[in-house]
């Protein structure tokens, strides 16, 4: 046999061991896992970076109008904060399932994780729906001053009395608390639905196979992204629901 032909065969066995799911300028699947790893954690640091410059501008906010942030936390509906506190807390563990099932190549399991935590998602996403049209119904608009109607007047003054506050007369100027809440978890709603069209297209892959031991990097990264958007609500839901 010739070294031209040699060199061919040769040539030809590497391309036919090196599997689908390796991409051609990796060597082994942990250097490309590694990678992948490395490129997800850069993306989640500009993520806290981001909400860092509004957790920042909600210390900002609350520091110059204690008062008024602590009368609008009545405003919010806390039930229906810690329901989604609690439906995020279980998407979350089963998003971490769904990582272990792909390592071990559990595919049944993998798909049910999936879509248990894509259901939680969007039962994160109809809970903030009915949260936010409750209060544009009563008023509470992006940066628009309050001015409510003697019946919703009433019902905040026995939501502030119930909570150990004076009764007002005339109500507070809202829209800086308003403001910073719409803007962060709004902000946090836009990365919920970015998350369930990561999971979506992670299922579609999974329904078709393409995960085994070797390679779940998909699996993992869209794992970390979704620990990032549950971790960003735990510390919202208290600052915004909780302190007064």
């Amino acid at each position: 046999m010739s070294a031209t032909e040699t060199t061919g065969h040769d040539a030809h066995d590497e391309h036919h061991d090196h599997p689908e799911w390796l991409a051609h300028h990796f060597e082994t699947p942990e250097q490309q896992f590694e990678a992948g790893k490395f490129g997800i954690w850069l993306f989640l640091v500009t993520e806290v970076l981001f909400f860092s410059g509004l957790f920042c501008a909600y210390i900002y906010f609350r520091s110059h109008h204690p008062e008024m942030f602590k009368n609008a936390s009545f405003l919010l509906d806390t039930n229906m904060g810690a329901i989604n506190t609690a439906v995020l807390l279980l998407s979350s563990f089963t998003m971490a399932t769904a990582v272990r099932m792909a390592q071990t190549e559990n595919r049944g399991g993998l798909i049910l994780n999936l879509w248990i935590t894509l259901v939680c998602a969007f039962g994160f996403l109809v809970i903030k729906f009915f949260e936010y049209s409750h209060k544009l119904h009563v008023g509470l608009k992006w940066g628009d001053a309050w001015n409510p109607t003697p019946q919703a007047l009433s019902e905040f003054n026995e939501k502030l009395v119930a909570g150990g506050q004076p009764a007002v007369e005339v109500m507070p100027d809202l829209h800086n608390f308003f403001s910073v809440y719409y803007c962060m978890t709004g902000l946090h709603g836009i990365h919920v639905v970015l998350g369930i069209f990561a999971i979506g297209w992670v299922l579609r892959r999974a329904y078709r196979g393409d995960f085994n031991r070797h390679y779940f990097t998909a699996v993992d990264a869209t794992g970390l992204y979704w620990h990032l958007v549950d971790l960003i609500w735990i510390f919202l839901f208290p600052l915004m629901y909780l302190i007064r």
